[in-house]
């Protein structure tokens, strides 16, 4: 397998982080940030995100104070950033009309957040498991009609996704049109090729800028998903230049500053997501991408 090989494209996490933390010791630049949060998402493993994100955003020099989207719905305060680590996206979009710089932006959480919007941006431009977008309905309706086309043109077993959800949640693989029909809700959703070939693996690449700061292998053997919240494992990897170039390019095409994108057996773009899980991602690879993350977010500023 052919390695990526240019440090136009793969970035070592721990040398930037180094460098930033150099750069920051030289003297504070006074930036202040807002991390925006979920107010109802508050367990353990988010309270440890966002403890990290604060600590990690003061050894780069940069005052970040938690608000939950509650909050900030009643009260902005002043900064001169938002690190938007939710996806609440008519807030997002009034703090940018607010004229605050925004990270993610709005449009692209919003791309990422939507399985349908995030393939329909990418079609065409990459390639991705052969996916059929559910018709639009306004409350639960008949869909056997575009169900039994999706299996004739999709075959069985397929994967049924809810357009919406984190952590493989709402990810189905269906064997039989019944099945799937017991699947359907009124929340829009998506049908989608199974690649067999990569069941229960996948690799996830987290970007930041146009830079691949690190990467994992996600393996699960007893779960068609790979993600860990399913069961599944992780470990370092380094990813091809085709992968690489795979990453970035998808992360750019949707505008967001940092992201981790998921690829599949073959170099099938699975899917972008606008704030992965980052200390999963430093626990296997030893590379923490926060610094990072601010590095580039002062670079914008």
């Amino acid at each position: 397998m052919k390695k990526a090989r240019t440090n136009a494209i793969i970035l070592s996490g721990n040398t930037a982080a180094r460098g930033f933390e150099r750069r920051a010791a030289r003297g504070a630049t006074g930036i202040k940030g807002i991390l925006c949060v979920n107010h109802f998402l508050n367990g353990a493993k988010f309270r440890e995100l966002h403890s990290h994100l604060i600590e990690s955003a003061e050894k780069c020099g940069i005052r970040l104070e938690l608000f939950t989207n509650l909050q900030l719905q009643l009260d902005l305060p002043r900064a001169d950033f938002v690190l938007f680590w939710d996806k609440d996206i008519p807030l997002a979009m009034r703090l940018e009309s607010a004229g605050l710089p925004v990270f993610n932006s709005a449009k692209s959480i919003a791309l990422c957040d939507d399985k349908a919007k995030t393939y329909a941006a990418l079609e065409g431009r990459f390639a991705q498991p052969e996916t059929m977008i559910a018709p639009l309905t306004y409350f639960e309706s008949d869909l056997s009609a575009f169900v039994s086309a999706a299996v004739k043109r999709l075959g069985l077993p397929l994967v049924f996704k809810e357009c919406c959800g984190s952590f493989g949640e709402q990810v189905w693989l269906c064997r039989t049109k019944e099945e799937i029909m017991g699947r359907i809700s009124a929340k829009p959703f998506i049908l989608q090729k199974f690649i067999s070939r990569s069941a229960g693996r996948d690799v996830r690449i987290e970007v930041v800028g146009e830079r691949v700061a690190a990467a994992v292998r996600r393996i699960n053997e007893n779960d068609f998903r790979a993600n860990v919240t399913s069961g599944g494992r992780m470990e370092s990897y380094e990813p091809t230049e085709q992968e690489a170039r795979l990453a970035v390019s998808a992360c750019k095409a949707l505008g967001l500053t940092f992201g981790g994108v998921d690829i599949l057996e073959g170099g099938l773009l699975c899917e972008v997501n606008s704030n992965a899980h980052i200390i999963n991602i430093m626990n296997a690879t030893g590379v923490d991408t926060a610094p990072l993350i601010f590095d580039e977010i002062r670079s914008r500023l």
